[in-house]
């Protein structure tokens, strides 16, 4: 193991992280709630909840003062005020108590007619507001199968972060989720699927800043408790971004407990690299 991957492996935490997009009522998400506000969060992984914008509020209530659970929101516009009915602003969902905010779903990309430079305007406009960008990025299935996966996700990319200085790209974390892999309908990844992605998506960020690169690369996509563990021994990888397996309090605590696993091999694998043992 060279020492950039044990020192980046040293440095980093493992993020798990759930959207709920557009389920949930309040008593449901109360109830999620009360039952992952007592799971203990692994010493080196951040987990967060993206509820709809309707529950954002029940959720920072129901949470303990001290929770490490962070809350964010699945949208919100670049403009900072002004008359854009139906929408929210990033000062908006920040003075709400969201810590980090979605941004470029294939979902909305496809059916709301979010663009790259949509994209790039809410990044931006997040990161002025202290919130962390989360942007998503994924090929659809005629892209795969032409094999051209690595060049439109790498353009998203670059796109996503064309109006971020360099210096703050370490504050943005990327969500790699293949459109044929999201969804009830969805096929799941297996990790030969998804390496080279993730490599190219390294590869693009290390071109766009000398600093340490995203604050965290993850994977979604018909993650579950069978193969999250798998999807977590990718080196590139720092966490996983959730869809329906966390979407109760069971599978959230599942994928926790995994995640804290995946953590303790990973600082034995550094120890024993630094120490020159197996």
């Amino acid at each position: 193991m060279g020492q950039a991957t044990t020192d980046r492996r040293e440095r980093r935490s493992l993020w798990l992280g759930t959207s709920w997009k557009m389920t949930k009522t309040l008593a449901e998400a109360r109830a999620w709630v009360d039952g992952v506000a007592p799971v203990p969060v692994p010493d080196g992984v951040t987990a967060f909840v993206l509820p709809p914008l309707t529950a954002l509020h029940v959720v920072r209530a129901v949470l303990p003062e001290n929770s490490p659970v962070l809350v964010g929101v699945q949208n919100a516009h670049w403009a900072p005020d002004g008359a854009v009915t139906g929408e929210v602003s990033m000062h908006q969902v920040r003075d709400a108590g969201a810590a980090i905010v979605e941004i470029g779903h294939s979902e909305r990309r496809e059916g709301l007619g979010e663009t790259d430079e949509t994209v790039a305007a809410k990044v931006a406009a997040a990161l002025e507001q202290d919130l962390v960008p989360l942007v998503c990025v994924g090929e659809p299935e005629p892209v795969r199968d032409a094999g051209e996966a690595e060049a439109y996700v790498a353009d998203q990319v670059r796109a996503a972060l064309s109006r971020v200085a360099p210096a703050d790209v370490a504050r943005v974390l990327v969500a790699y989720e293949p459109v044929w892999a999201i969804g009830e309908n969805g096929r799941a990844a297996t990790p030969d699927d998804v390496v080279d992605v993730l490599d190219r998506i390294g590869a693009v960020v290390a071109g766009l800043t000398d600093e340490t690169g995203l604050r965290g690369l993850l994977y979604g996509g018909s993650v579950t408790t069978g193969n999250a563990a798998e999807l977590l021994a990718l080196d590139a990888l720092d966490g996983l971004f959730v869809g329906r397996t966390a979407w109760t309090p069971e599978g959230f605590a599942a994928l926790l407990a995994i995640a804290g696993r995946v953590v303790a091999d990973r600082a034995g694998g550094v120890r024993d690299a630094t120490s020159g043992t197996r």
